[in-house]
């Protein structure tokens, strides 16, 4: 026997586009809401874009200086989300991400490898549709650039 106010409503799609409804989302269903921080989207965002090759290190200049003040500190972690920001809803994201590049790679090329990353990541993770990933390439890692950082003696050995 069925209650008419027990019955629950039939999956309904908007005329328009054929998508669920709102309330029939991967975040938010009749049995509760789950809510996701914009630090998590930041740090998956982060660490999709750290695994592209190319990509030499995310964040403007006084980020990565800091980064690599904090990195010499015992017991001290980079943040996985510097470099990057987003915007957060609740049934979509944007990602904002500053790369530094290494000298040679495509930026065309690499742009779409990093946007594909970070949303597939961001999507299978979170459940959010993620509507766009801006990319700012800030500087260009020159091969010279690590020369300076040897720790060689001297000449001979």
């Amino acid at each position: 026997m069925t209650n008419a106010a027990t019955k629950v409503p039939a999956q309904q799609s908007s005329p328009d586009t054929g998508r669920k409804d709102a309330a029939d989302s991967a975040l938010v269903t009749t049995q509760g809401s789950t809510s996701i921080s914009d630090v998590v989207v930041q740090k998956i965002a982060g660490l999709a874009t750290r695994e592209v090759s190319g990509v030499h290190a995310l964040g403007g200049g006084a980020a990565r200086a800091f980064s690599a003040i904090r990195e010499r500190i015992p017991g001290a972690t980079a943040s996985a989300g510097q470099g990057v920001s987003v915007e957060v809803g609740e049934k979509q994201a944007a990602v904002d991400l500053q790369i530094v590049v290494e000298y040679g790679v495509s930026i065309a090329d690499l742009s779409r490898s990093v946007r594909r990353n970070v949303i597939t990541a961001v999507e299978r993770m979170t459940g959010l549709e993620v509507v766009e990933v801006n990319i700012h390439v800030g500087d260009l890692h020159l091969p010279s650039d690590d020369e300076g950082e040897s720790t060689d003696a001297g000449r001979v050995q």
